[in-house]
């Protein structure tokens, strides 16, 4: 066996797991009401490419390849779990569903939007939704989703071990749902994605050990439920938001890796045509005249990225956004992002008392972002040593290393003042 070929079909492999992995199983998932079943054959069809193509070499459609031993492992087991006579129905049934696939030949449906929202179905806990989706559709592993959502690896698995479980024995129809259902839905969809974006939008510089782009493939998401949902205006809300954010990226850093805040960003560094397709999605959700959450937060970003044009953000117009998004979302973190906004326009002090109205919030205090708004605007009132302590504790919650020299900067230069 030469390296080469061995090096070749591990590259394949991994390529097909990025691009295809939610399509192939969303397709077996859909056809068996198996998820479980689906990603586990898929999972053997994988191990078989790794043992096989470096012997007899890349198929001419990887994909295909996969799913046609997918396919059959799906059955095999099925075989395995039950008696012949009382598989007998089971079966045959698979058998129909799979065959008429295979009439599809090369080309391989994309039903990742039906699995979607198979996982966001109101018999599934609200909790799990969003990692269930993070794991079906893009292939995520418990500990990798258990980190984003704050809970222990063995808990998370339990968790989706159940929701899968759910979706078969209740048999969850893999469907776009009716319009009466959809919004309620969509929600939870909406909400896998951005968790999808904001992943990799904390990670700037790639050096997460998953080695994806993930808020490339939050975007991608974020595309697919747009194209098959072009009239849903929180759809094209959420798209415009990631696009604002994805469209500073490579602003966030300097020349050395360290953190640049969006107020020091130069705004020469952010994607003019990402921009201007977000504003385009942005007009579009509001022609259709229901505003919700990832409008206006998408309507922030916008109107900071008028600097591009007048050189400074509008704050008087993020300050009213502010107070819209407030009215729709009882949250810490928009009544700490409008304290900011407060403070554009009418000073520190405007902002603190905004923060003070928080100070009874039992689990403020692990709100980095409450202590380094906090710290700032201390500093800017003079209230020094104040300052330094929220510092303190802006720095000790922070995990990103870039952000912590930032703070520590900020606490150096407030100190400094004294």
């Amino acid at each position: 066996m030469a390296q080469g070929s061995d090096e070749r079909a591990h590259e394949t492999a991994e390529a097909v797991a990025r691009q295809s992995y939610g399509k192939l199983v969303a397709f077996l998932a859909a056809r068996t009401g198996d998820v479980a079943g689906a990603e586990d054959a898929l999972s053997e069809a994988f191990a078989s490419a790794l043992s096989e193509w470096p012997e007899g070499g890349v198929p001419r459609n990887p994909e295909a390849w996969l799913m046609t031993v997918a396919r059959n492992k799906l059955v095999d087991a099925a075989r395995r779990r039950r008696g012949s006579a009382r598989a007998a129905g089971h079966l045959r049934l698979m058998a129909d569903e799979l065959a008429a696939s295979r009439e599809i030949g090369a080309y391989i449906p994309d039903d990742r939007l039906r699995l979607m929202f198979a996982c966001a179905h109101p018999a599934i806990d609200p909790g799990v939704r969003a990692a269930l989706i993070l794991q079906t559709v893009l292939g995520f592993d418990a500990s990798t989703i258990a980190s984003a959502f704050l809970l222990s690896p063995p808990a998370m698995s339990q968790r989706l071990v159940r929701a899968k479980s759910k979706i078969r024995q209740a048999g969850i129809p893999f469907r776009v749902p009716e319009r009466e259902e959809l919004l309620e839905r969509l929600d939870s969809v909406l909400e896998a994605i951005y968790a999808v974006f904001s992943e990799g939008w904390s990670d700037p510089a790639g050096t997460e050990l998953r080695h994806r782009n993930l808020a490339e493939e939050g975007i991608w998401l974020g595309r697919l439920v747009v194209s098959l949902l072009p009239e849903e205006p929180e759809a094209l809300g959420l798209l415009a938001l990631m696009l604002h954010a994805q469209a500073r990226r490579d602003a966030r850093r300097d020349a050395q890796g360290e953190y640049v805040p969006l107020a020091e960003q130069d705004a020469s560094l952010w994607d003019a045509a990402l921009i201007e397709e977000a504003e385009a999605l942005l007009f579009r959700a509001g022609a259709l005249g229901a505003p919700g959450r990832y409008q206006l937060e998408a309507a922030v970003q916008s109107a900071h990225a008028v600097r591009r044009i007048s050189g400074r953000s509008d704050w008087l117009a993020i300050e009213r956004i502010y107070v819209s998004l407030s009215a729709l979302i009882d949250s810490p973190v928009v009544t700490i992002n409008r304290a900011r906004a407060v403070a554009g326009p009418r000073g520190p002090a405007a902002g603190l008392a905004l923060l003070d109205s928080l100070a009874l919030d039992a689990e403020l205090g692990q709100y980095q972002s409450y202590w380094a708004a906090r710290a700032a605007l201390l500093t800017r009132i003079g209230r020094i040593g104040a300052a330094d302590q929220a510092y303190e504790m802006a720095i000790g919650l922070e995990p990103d290393p870039a952000v912590r020299r930032f703070l520590q900067r900020r606490r150096a230069d407030a100190a400094g003042r004294t």
